[in-house]
């Protein structure tokens, strides 16, 4: 036996879940079952998330409790969320409750009529309720969307997604003037200096606005956000090809998030039943979740690839 596998679950990597003999050589040199190297997960949550169903069975079987939860959610959530029904029905074979209340009021069971598999845990039991008419209506607009916008393939472009604000009040809010042929024509030649990040694009969509900047952070920073975001909502980001996606959503002018992952499939226990929905059905498709965010409705992906105008910002510092 090596050294590693006598050092419970440190050190074990991520596909090293889907191992069933190596998740019995730790087991078996006393790894615990019902903790893992980190407070925020556990051996049956990890493997839930990431592993296989043989691996799923094997720690089901020797932790005390199969419900047990983690950051507000059990075992069984984690595989519903992260689209893995083998691993789901390996755990209420394992004798898992679908059907637990938990996040927000988002059970393993009723999570699973929002995605995929929606037949999952049925038949359905009395007593528990599925989804409303307006969550059903967020899940067939969850595949329009991702459809119409499609996978855009390069990052460093950044966005601000305004809900009910048209592109003309967009550019009062911001002060920002009309640039000229010559003036973009100009910036294209080098995108990246900092005369060119005060040039960001405007288009109108049905439910709003987005505010773009196809070479840069701009269109996402605190001072455009706050600015965009008076009496109503705005969900922004900036594809940083450094460190991934970085979202932020403000309200009325204030932020309430920040530093966020979107599209990413981080929803927490402190999370509304909403914006929980809104990760699970928006997991990998960071655009198109600030739009659904926001409320908005395109039917392409022009305000981001093909804005409808430029504009120039006034000068100021625009990170406060």
């Amino acid at each position: 036996m090596t050294a590693n596998e006598t050092d419970g679950w440190s050190n074990f990597r991520w596909q090293s879940w889907k191992d069933l003999d190596l998740v019995r050589a730790r087991l078996d040199a006393g790894a615990d079952p019902n903790d893992g190297a980190y407070a925020y997960e556990r051996p049956l949550h990890a493997a839930a998330e990431r592993g296989s169903p043989e691996v799923v069975s094997e720690l089901a079987g020797r932790v005390d409790d199969v419900d047990a939860e983690c950051e507000g959610r059990t075992a069984l959530w984690e595989a519903v969320f992260n689209d893995r029904p083998e691993n789901a029905r390996a755990l209420v074979a394992a004798g898992a409750d679908p059907w637990r209340p938990m996040m927000s009021g988002w059970s393993p069971g009723r999570l699973s009529l929002a995605g995929p598999t929606p037949g999952l845990f049925f038949p359905f039991p009395q007593g528990h309720a599925g989804l409303t008419e307006a969550e059903a209506d967020a899940v067939t607009e969850a595949g329009r969307l991702t459809r119409a916008l499609g996978d855009i393939e390069w990052d460093g472009f950044s966005l601000s997604c305004v809900r009910g604000v048209r592109a003309a009040e967009a550019a009062r809010r911001l002060a920002a003037e009309p640039a000229s042929e010559e003036e973009l024509e100009e910036i294209m030649e080098d995108p990246f200096d900092d005369e060119a990040m005060q040039f960001v694009g405007l288009t109108d969509v049905p439910g709003g606005c987005v505010v773009s900047q196809q070479w840069g952070y701009m269109a996402s920073t605190p001072g455009v956000m706050k600015a965009l975001s008076a009496g109503t909502v705005a969900y922004g980001m900036y594809a940083n090809p450094k460190s991934g996606n970085q979202g932020r959503v403000y309200r009325n002018g204030d932020v309430v998030d920040w530093d966020t992952h979107p599209g990413g499939g981080d929803a927490s226990s402190g999370d509304s039943a909403e914006e929980i929905l809104l990760k699970y059905l928006y997991d990998g498709h960071a655009e198109a979740y600030c739009f659904a965010g926001a409320g908005l409705r395109p039917t392409d992906a022009r305000a981001i690839t093909d804005p409808d105008t430029h504009l120039r910002l006034p000068e100021r510092d625009y990170w406060h």
